[in-house]
């Protein structure tokens, strides 16, 4: 298992690729899937930064990755605003793109590439995303 905290920092969604990958490839997941889960983590974390600790500069980031013969498991969790990621409605890609809003792609994005995504916020313990990538065969 591997653990680690971030700073809420934007320039630290390079090294949370990292961290992140290292445990996908330790889990004997492929290439494609590798990336699959580095981009669900810097999508989740990048909402974590502009969204749940918007205006406060110390924010922090941990994160446990369980790597499993086949699987990962990365669990991000936070103590910024509270976001309720049930609420968030799929979007609308059958509209033109010069006729939607920006953003609100990432939760979307982030059901898509992985596997299993639960979320559990509350006041007391703050927001917790879990994530589980398996092993898909593709190269």
């Amino acid at each position: 298992m591997l653990k680690s905290k971030f700073s809420a920092d934007f320039a630290n969604l390079a090294p949370i690729r990292a961290f992140v990958g290292e445990a996908a490839e330790r889990a004997g997941l492929s290439g494609k899937d590798v990336y699959a889960v580095q981009l669900a983590a810097d999508e989740a974390c990048s909402n974590v930064i502009e969204h749940a600790y918007e205006g406060v500069p110390d924010g922090e980031i941990e994160l446990v990755c369980d790597a499993q013969a086949g699987q990962v498991t990365v669990v991000i969790h936070d103590h910024g605003k509270i976001f309720d990621i049930t609420n968030v409605r799929p979007p609308n890609l059958g509209r033109n793109l010069g006729e939607r809003e920006i953003g609100g792609l990432g939760v979307f994005l982030i059901r898509r590439l992985m596997d299993e995504v639960r979320f559990e916020s509350s006041l007391e313990s703050g927001n917790t995303l879990t994530m589980i990538k398996r092993k898909s065969g593709d190269a």
